[in-house]
């Protein structure tokens, strides 16, 4: 055990063999032999792009969170405004970014690398990198975003920082992107936002 800081290890095991499941239309299923210390085992997972979140904080320190129906747990959750890496070689920030634009019809002045993290590192390689922006203005209304499927509709609202938090810890709020990314954002506020770096769109 080292003396320093706990720190997640990146690890390459041998891949034995690689298949393709099932080609979905966002992410595909596939499945991996993989060679470990004690043989081979089969690893079925879903291979994903990988995602961005943002919190948005105003003045008041009121984050954004917008109603989404998400099919899978049959539930209408509030969220901050995400989503998928779907361009080629988009910067992080641009497309949180973008994300943020398109689906809150907001423009960030500054932002900072908040949290990252794995979604269901059991059964996905997603990953989410959760951004915190502020110094909001609204994006001009002939260059809105037209928003389609279930992103049609949305309907945002400005929580209280501290709200959202006993939301979280009260199990009335479930996202995974609005648990992480509120409680990073309480715990960065905490320290007076010392920990967080500072960054750009490219």
């Amino acid at each position: 055990m080292s003396d320093g800081p706990l720190v997640d290890v990146p690890c390459e095991r041998d891949v034995v063999e690689h298949r393709l499941l099932h080609e979905g239309r966002v992410w595909d299923l596939v499945s991996d032999t993989v060679r470990l210390d004690d043989g081979e085992v089969v690893r079925e997972y879903v291979d994903h792009p990988g995602a961005v979140a943002v919190i948005a904080l105003d003045d008041e320190d009121r984050v954004l969170l917008l109603s989404q129906y998400r099919h899978p747990v049959r539930h209408v959750l509030w969220e901050p405004s995400a989503g998928l890496l779907d361009v080629e070689n988009e910067d992080l920030v641009a497309a949180a970014a973008r994300e943020l634009a398109e689906e809150a019809d907001l423009v960030a002045g500054r932002w900072w690398r908040l949290v990252e993290y794995f979604s269901s590192p059991g059964g996905s390689d997603e990953r989410i990198t959760v951004f915190l922006a502020r110094d909001l203005t609204p994006v001009p209304q002939d260059e809105r975003y037209v928003r389609g499927e279930e992103e049609a509709a949305m309907v945002p609202v400005w929580v209280p920082l501290d709200e959202a938090v006993a939301g979280v810890l009260a199990g009335r709020l479930h996202s995974p992107t609005t648990v992480t990314g509120v409680l990073a954002a309480a715990a960065a506020r905490a320290a007076g936002w010392a920990n967080l770096t500072e960054v750009s769109p490219a």
